[in-house]
């Protein structure tokens, strides 16, 4: 199942909203997916973060994912993906995804957990990435 996510919650599907000059939530899409269920029989779940946009400038970072309680009976690399406090999950400890990048990662639980994007930032093309 592949969820695009562009708008803050509540927001209106026609309205784009910007997160910086060349970039939009629109350049955000997250695919979520059943996987092979732990030996133990709890459900795992593949979640993948793409930046789609087409222009070489639209590194996009500090991406917030909304996540509820947010937690996995198999261990997600915090560099990766953490909670923050209630709703507030950290995507790629902050850094920048570059446009045509992705970050991916596995979690376990007896639910799926509806992630959607709540904040990012557009970086600058001269903004290195920093390295992980």
């Amino acid at each position: 199942m592949c969820l695009v996510l562009c708008l803050v919650a509540g927001g209106d599907p026609s309205q784009t909203e910007r997160v910086g000059e060349e970039c939009s939530r629109d350049d955000i899409m997250v695919h979520q997916g059943a996987t092979a269920p732990l030996p133990n029989g709890i459900p795992t779940y593949t979640v993948e973060v793409l930046n789609v946009c087409s222009g070489k400038s639209c590194s996009i970072g500090r991406i917030h994912l909304s996540c509820g309680w947010f937690s996995s009976a198999r261990l997600i690399n915090p560099r990766v993906f953490r909670r923050l406090r209630y709703n507030d999950c950290l995507l790629n400890d902050g850094r920048a995804l570059p446009a045509g990048s992705s970050v991916s990662f596995q979690y376990a639980n007896s639910f799926r957990f509806p992630l959607a994007v709540s904040s990012a930032t557009c970086l600058h093309s001269s903004y290195p990435p920093r390295s992980p």
